[in-house]
């Protein structure tokens, strides 16, 4: 089955015909702008993980490299504790480099995702 994506335009036109809410799976994927457009709108997005939005792509290989097999939550391997450790090396190294250049909340939303999407937490 073909994927279908969704532009800020495409969610626009949605909301406009009354859609208030569109199922997101792995056959959907929306731009980032569309998902900040049905934010905004207040278009609620059903999907099936809330981890990743849903423009994130789905990398299995990566999660094969990270020693677990693909679909396997993190959260099941004994990668997960040595995530958190990472997670702190990489706070602390960015940290280091660009002081209060950056909003701590913010740098932890972006060091979760990017783990996430490796596979690694």
């Amino acid at each position: 089955m073909p994927k279908e994506f969704y532009t800020e335009r495409d969610i626009e036109e949605l909301f406009k015909q009354g859609v208030r809410s569109l199922r997101v799976s792995e056959h959907v994927a929306l731009t980032e702008l569309a998902y900040e457009s049905a934010n905004r709108l207040g278009l609620r997005l059903e999907q099936e993980s809330s981890d990743t939005p849903p423009s994130a792509p789905v990398r299995p290989y990566l999660a094969e490299l990270s020693g677990r097999p693909a679909g396997t939550p993190a959260s099941r391997t004994p990668m997960a504790g040595a995530s958190e450790d990472l997670h702190t090396r990489i706070r602390k190294a960015v940290s280091a480099r660009l002081g209060n250049q950056i909003d701590p909340k913010l740098l932890d939303t972006i060091i979760h995702r990017v783990l996430s999407s490796t596979g690694l937490k």
